[in-house]
């Protein structure tokens, strides 16, 4: 009976319904570069293959705090940084580049490539506006082809801060974000994608951090960590086309680590930088499944710990990448259609520099196994005053084709500030007998 009450005291009355709607009308870029008078960001390229994978250079001018993106799909490569936004093609030659300001200005991006709408979609946060409404600019791509146009919604979060996150489904894109009463807000696919005025459904609180739901799924998913347990929250469409919160699933999680992940050390210095936290960087849901990585804890040191969990909230494995001195941190996730794996993070330690690195595993290996790491790029030096270290990263599928897999990390140049290298990881016989 105590059980029975505890759950009732747990499970909110549902359907859970927006407390405030606005219609937000869009600015339309005509083009990506604006019909060819936007300001010109030229950075990366110069692609190589090396071990059977194909890079090439992301942004080359970032700080500590780079904060790197990629979505991939039309033919593309779409890939953002605290300094604007850059497009190149599959084979890693560079397209065009703007800054941040030609798409309403802002920090922090996180992209998407919408895999059954076929649209781009990215957010940037700006709090430094003289207005103070700190709007959340949301830009939506009309076609798979980034080069084209462009549609801008500005959203206030006027007691919002910066750090939310973005997801999607077949019908809605969902935005979370820290701070105020209303920290959850959800837009309609088809009117962001066509560039009409759209209708902005708020919600009380947060729902948690939005999914990326790459299935043929109407509902939008959100997921909350506690210490103990997951909670999923699933967004339907409701009456006259609104959208509710239509369950709430709450399950003990079970995880070996936790714990938020201390801080990393570097050679030859005693700076020490932000290992991220436990919360993902990204959460993926493909074949049924919800999919994300943490940066946690692991015996006093970073490390990155997997997790595949069932949509009713059941484990179904997880797995933890370390290393006995070294750190693993900022790390994302990328999932094909075979539910392939690619775990993109970084790598720093008493002995090196922050440097590029992934793991992967196939979908039928052992359940809660990895193979090898990947390194990308060595790092070159440290950074001279610590803190901070480029807040994520990003992994991602490739949207034409759902069986490659792409990363973007960051590793230190020569003045130990984030430079950003691009992957592209084939998922077939070469990588799977790769030693």
């Amino acid at each position: 009976m105590l059980s029975l009450i505890l759950l009732l005291q747990q499970t909110p009355e549902l359907p859970i319904l927006p407390v405030r709607t606005e219609v937000v009308a869009p600015k339309r870029n005509p083009t990506f570069n604006k019909g060819g008078t936007a300001k010109k960001r030229v950075q990366g390229g110069n692609p190589r293959t090396v071990g059977g994978i194909l890079m090439f250079d992301g942004a080359m001018d970032g700080n500590r705090q780079v904060d790197p993106q990629i979505a991939v799909g039309g033919g593309y490569v779409l890939h953002g940084t605290n300094s604007g936004l850059l497009i190149y093609d599959k084979k890693g030659n560079y397209v065009d580049g703007v800054p941040q300001k030609e798409f309403a200005d802002g920090i922090d991006p996180k992209l998407f490539f919408d895999v059954n709408n076929r649209f781009f979609g990215f957010d940037l946060w700006v709090y430094w506006d003289a207005e103070k409404i700190k709007p959340v600019n949301l830009s939506f791509s009309e076609t798979d082809n980034p080069t084209k146009a462009w549609n801008t919604y500005s959203v206030s979060a006027s007691k919002g801060v910066d750090g939310g996150g973005i997801g999607y489904s077949r019908k809605w894109v969902g935005y979370s974000f820290p701070g105020g009463d209303e920290r959850t807000f959800v837009m309609k696919s088809a009117d962001v994608k066509a560039g009409k005025p759209a209708t902005v459904y708020h919600f009380a609180g947060s729902l948690g951090s939005p999914v990326l739901n790459q299935d043929r799924n109407d509902d939008l998913f959100f997921v909350e960590l506690t210490r103990e347990d997951i909670i999923i929250r699933r967004v339907s469409e409701g009456k006259d086309g609104v959208p509710v919160v239509s369950s709430v699933v709450r399950k003990p999680h079970d995880f070996k680590y936790f714990g938020s992940p201390p801080q990393a050390t570097l050679q030859g210095t005693t700076v020490r930088l932000s290992s991220g936290d436990r919360n993902p960087k990204n959460l993926i849901i493909q074949g049924n499944s919800l999919w994300f990585s943490q940066a946690v804890n692991v015996e006093g040191r970073a490390g990155v710990q997997w997790n595949q969990f069932k949509l009713d909230g059941t484990k179904v494995q997880s797995g933890v990448i370390s290393h006995p001195s070294h750190y693993y941190m900022q790390t994302t996730v990328a999932v094909n259609k075979r539910n392939d794996l690619l775990l993109g993070f970084q790598e720093s330690g008493p002995d090196m520099f922050v440097s590029a690195r992934a793991s992967y595993r196939f979908g039928n290996d052992p359940l809660g196994t990895t193979r090898s790491l990947l390194n990308f790029m060595e790092g070159i030096a440290a950074p001279p005053d610590g803190g901070a270290w480029g807040d994520y990263s990003s992994s991602c599928v490739d949207g034409d084709n759902m069986l490659d897999l792409w990363t973007v990390q960051t590793y230190g140049n020569e003045k130990g500030r984030g430079r950003t290298v691009i992957a592209k990881v084939v998922m077939d016989s070469k990588m799977r007998d790769r030693k």
